[in-house]
């Protein structure tokens, strides 16, 4: 691909060639003089991606925050990219709001240009190539940017997540991110429910292979025969209830398991 043609499929080189560059005009002298002035920017906060068979789910918290003071309550956090793709922003959100429209614009463009759309790799390096630009605003005036790009892969029919760093580092996740002030709750949360919900399928798995085998093998029936009679059994229902809790995190399981346990 030459210069030019680069030039005309990417809007963002478009107006780089042309001098609009996002805060092109911005000097260092006044990024300092705004990293100095002590003023507090609106801040987009926590925004969270997961993936789920058939996709991905964003959501974001719809708070903007100045300092320690709420400057909005119903901030919009998740935005389109195209059909196939969306982004969510966290960071000092007029800049995160421009960099979407031109985002957008950027996808738009380069699918007229060359009749046919980026594919979801693409996307993700076009939108790091403008965090990276960006970073000169990030170090000198504190104007940092940290989206979550997501989408489903038409070529692999999957669902795929990226996060990314202030230098415009992409990074893929596999299952779920979030990012932002309560980015790291919303992560420890979210892995809490997720190794919930998997052990929860595992201990189902476990308890149909005891039915089955009871109904058809003779000597596994056999062998715990003595183990379903009083007083054994209510000690491994609560045995069985105090490990269930331990899995799914829920300590509070331990008490209904004593009582049992101790009939």
């Amino acid at each position: 691909m030459t210069v030019d043609h680069e030039r005309r499929s990417s809007f963002a080189e478009l107006l780089r060639h042309e001098g609009l560059t996002p805060f092109a005009g911005m000097s260092a002298g006044v990024g300092a003089s705004l990293a100095a002035s002590g003023r507090d920017l609106t801040h987009a906060t926590t925004i969270v991606a997961l993936r789920y068979a058939d996709g991905v789910v964003m959501a974001g918290d719809r708070r903007a925050t100045a300092g320690n003071v709420i400057a909005h309550r119903s901030m919009q956090k998740v935005f389109p990219a195209d059909r196939w793709s969306g982004v969510s922003i966290s960071g000092v959100a007029g800049v995160a709001s421009e960099m979407v429209k031109l985002f957008q614009l950027e996808l738009e463009h380069y699918e007229k240009v060359e009749g046919t759309a980026l594919s979801l790799d693409g996307k993700a390096t076009r939108l790091a190539n403008m965090i990276r630009n960006n970073l000169p605003m990030a170090m000198q005036a504190g104007l940092v940017v940290i989206p979550i790009f997501a989408g489903y892969d038409l070529r692999r029919n999957q669902g795929r997540i990226f996060n990314y760093d202030v230098t415009g580092g992409r990074y893929e996740e596999m299952e779920f991110y979030g990012t932002g002030s309560g980015g790291s709750y919303a992560r420890s949360l979210i892995k809490q429910q997720w190794n919930s919900q998997l052990a929860l399928g595992v201990i189902l798995v476990l308890i149909g292979a005891w039915f089955l085998l009871d109904q058809t093998v003779p000597a596994f029936s056999n062998f715990f025969d003595k183990y379903t009679e009083f007083p054994f059994n209510m000690f491994l229902i609560g045995a069985g209830i105090f490990i269930v809790g331990l899995v799914l995190g829920q300590p509070g399981m331990s008490v209904p398991a004593a009582i049992v346990a101790g009939i």
